[in-house]
């Protein structure tokens, strides 16, 4: 179809026309499918008895047993704990390159200031409350302006006085406004906020509040009147209406037909159309991104473009539990309803049976009763009868009630616990060997852990992360002095809650007992501990902790001189090692050099001792024959005997040993008469006088 016609198809029908026949479509069909179910739940949540929650007709009892409202406030504070437990709920990221970290320290240490003054944690708390109880949580991001006041003083006279009164600051705050999911509407079709045609808020609000904002230009200034009282989109349906002085308002956030939005600005001057319509914008597109506001289905208190510099939508949603290809979550309630209803069937059944066994009954035979007479059972009243009482009046009972009623009682809640993965006051056995042991705690504490860090980065990265995001954004486009301008990436700091925190103290405990109080990890392991645990000056005992744990100079002082006096002794054992290994070593040169001369000098004295006292002649020239075979034997036997040892100072032992006999062998002749032979020998077989 053509732009033209889609034109002529809504040209008689104004903007406001067309967002109320949207609003009213989504409604019929929040109504037929979603309204009944929401409106069970939130009554059990409650505690509130209604007539359609009766599990039979002849049901008496109105009783609501506690198990599903247990289930969710624990999976509340459970997911409550995990995000804001350890102060800090989110971080932001900068620029790897960017070396200055102080604008990222000074944009959070503001971010955090603001939403604490703004009340952020208790509207968050309240839209996870919401989700657990429907499945959903919504809330809708507010922008507002308010006035501070800030007390001073201010000199007057001159100086001479000083005047106290205050400062009004005008400033822009960012709020976030919880939406009950009977006042929110939303495209059927459409998974998630960013993907529907457009979503609304259809609430009753105060008369003085439209005022006030007409008054400050932000609605136009029309007559609003009052609302047509309306059940459905009341917050507590068990309360009687208030209808005076309240007004119907629809804000509506999404696509509507750019034409209609023009026309529907017509009315206003034309500079302000200009500021309300960018120039720039796209004129081929049919669907313009805009926001209006209706009061009581048919005044146009507000039309505009989208004002936002992102352009997003100022609402933000998260489903308790995906349901796949719908907006609309599952959460506890839907997941302990039939554990809870037959828990309450059970208690109800066992109330009604206690009336009947219980209370005092009679059994009276009527013809026999004086005419008049009241036949009631108390204490202390005489009952007339024509006749023996023994047979007029027969007590009755119907018997007692089963013991076994508390059994089931106590299954029917183990199976709300299954259902929801909640934990009550008394904790819970092992669910994993039916045995409350520390294996089976441990498992069962594993399972419902796991499924409560699901939920938990479900609601971080579709909710906070998101909410955290566009606040940032309008504080930058509205308040710019404050908040600098920058591409910045937010991500949350929660990751346990106060069950997996206590779970992980309790294994870090059996890892510390492990360990020697001399090992680097067991402070380590202290201030893990210490920072798991929920103490309310954590961070003080952290601090003390990182400063016990820092050493003190004196003592690293006096330890790096005792380390210095430790390496010097070390090195003068090294060197005087060194220096007897060197000893030892020149030891066994001069050994093997010995060993090496002994055959030398062994020649030497062979030589001396074959040509000592040989005189010329056949007879001496003989003797030096013998002589030098016998030496040439010894030699012979000494190299053999040094073969076989093979050892340099054995062998030089058994060379000198050797030369004892040799020399003996050799006889010396003793000349009678004196002369060169009659001279004695010196101390090596030389003869004296020819050394």
């Amino acid at each position: 179809m053509l732009l033209e016609d889609k034109q002529e198809l809504t040209i008689e029908q104004d903007l406001e026309g067309w967002v109320i026949d949207k609003c009213t479509s989504w409604r019929d069909h929040f109504e037929s499918n979603y309204s009944e179910k929401f409106d069970e739940y939130y009554r059990l949540w409650r505690g509130q008895w209604a007539v359609q929650d009766k599990t039979r007709q002849t049901e008496r009892s109105k009783i609501i047993s506690p198990a599903l409202q247990q289930a969710v406030e624990s999976s509340v504070a459970e997911l409550e704990e995990a995000t804001f437990g350890r102060g800090k709920w989110f971080d932001i990221e900068d620029d790897v390159a960017d070396n200055e970290k102080r604008d990222i320290a000074m944009l959070r240490e503001v971010l955090y200031k603001d939403f604490k003054k703004n009340k952020i944690r208790k509207s968050v708390a309240e839209c996870l409350i919401n989700a657990a109880v429907f499945g959903t949580g919504i809330a809708e991001v507010v922008l507002e302006e308010e006035k501070e006041f800030q007390p001073a003083t201010q000199p007057v006279m001159g100086g001479d006085l000083q005047a106290v009164g205050v400062n009004i600051v005008d400033k822009t705050c960012v709020k976030l406004r919880p939406v009950m999911p009977q006042n929110f509407l939303i495209d059927p079709l459409a998974t998630s906020i960013e993907e529907a045609l457009g979503c609304a808020v259809d609430e009753f609000v105060p008369t003085h509040l439209v005022d006030q904002l007409q008054e400050q230009g932000v609605y136009r200034n029309v007559y609003v009147g009052s609302a047509a009282p309306d059940f459905d989109i009341e917050p507590d349906k068990d309360l009687s209406v208030f209808e005076d002085d309240k007004v119907r308002l629809t804000k509506y956030y999404g696509l509507v037909p750019r034409h209609l939005l023009k026309a529907a600005q017509e009315e206003e001057e034309a500079e302000e159309v200009e500021e309300l319509v960018a120039p720039d914008e796209d004129e081929d597109t049919y669907y313009v991104e805009a926001i209006v506001v209706i009061a009581n289905d048919g005044t146009l208190l507000k039309a505009e473009a989208n004002p936002y510099m992102m352009g997003d939508r100022p609402i933000v949603a998260f489903p308790w539990d995906v349901v796949p290809s719908r907006f609309w979550g599952r959460g506890v309630c839907e997941k302990g309803y039939n554990s809870q209803k037959a828990l309450d069937a059970e208690i109800r059944a066992r109330i009604d049976a206690l009336a009947l066994t219980i209370h005092p009954m009679m059994a009276i035979d009527a013809t026999r009763m004086p005419r008049g007479s009241r036949a009631e059972v108390r204490a202390g009243k005489t009952i007339l009868t024509n006749g023996n009482p023994a047979e007029v009046l027969q007590p009755l009972n119907f018997g007692n009630v089963s013991q076994v009623t508390f059994a089931q009682a106590a299954e029917l809640q183990k199976m709300v616990q299954t259902a929801t993965g909640a934990i009550d006051s008394a904790g819970i056995s092992g669910s994993i060997n039916g045995d409350a042991t520390a294996a089976g705690i441990s498992m069962s504490l594993g399972a419902i852990i796991k499924r409560h860090k699901r939920t938990l980065i479900n609601f971080q990265e579709s909710f906070l992360i998101p909410f955290i995001t566009k606040a940032a954004h309008r504080y930058m486009q509205f308040n710019p002095e404050r908040y600098p301008v920058a591409d910045y990436k937010f991500h949350t700091s929660s990751s346990l809650g106060i069950i997996a925190r206590e779970y992980e103290v309790t294994q870090l405990v059996q890892l510390l007992q492990t360990m020697q109080q001399d090992n680097p990890m067991y402070s380590q392991l202290i201030m893990s501990i210490v920072d798991n645990m929920n103490l309310s000056n954590r961070e003080e005992l952290i601090m003390s902790l990182q400063q016990a744990n820092q050493p003190n100079p004196q003592a690293q002082q006096a330890q790096q001189a005792m380390q210095q006096a430790q390496m010097a002794f070390q090195q003068s054992q090294t060197a005087a090692l060194q220096g007897q290994a060197t000893e030892s070593q020149a030891r066994a040169q001069k050994l093997a050099a010995e060993a090496q001369a002994v055959p030398q000098e062994l020649e030497i004295d062979r030589i001396k001792a074959i040509t000592t006292n040989i005189k010329e002649g056949d007879a001496d020239d003989k003797e030096f024959q013998k002589r030098l075979k016998i030496s040439e034997q010894l030699l012979k036997e000494r190299e053999v005997a040094v073969k076989e040892q093979g050892k340099p100072n054995a062998d030089t032992a058994q060379v000198q040993r050797s030369n004892q006999p040799s020399q003996r062998s050799i006889p010396t002749p003793r000349p009678e008469i004196e002369g060169i032979g009659s001279r004695g020998l010196g101390p090596q077989g030389i003869p004296q006088g020819e050394a």
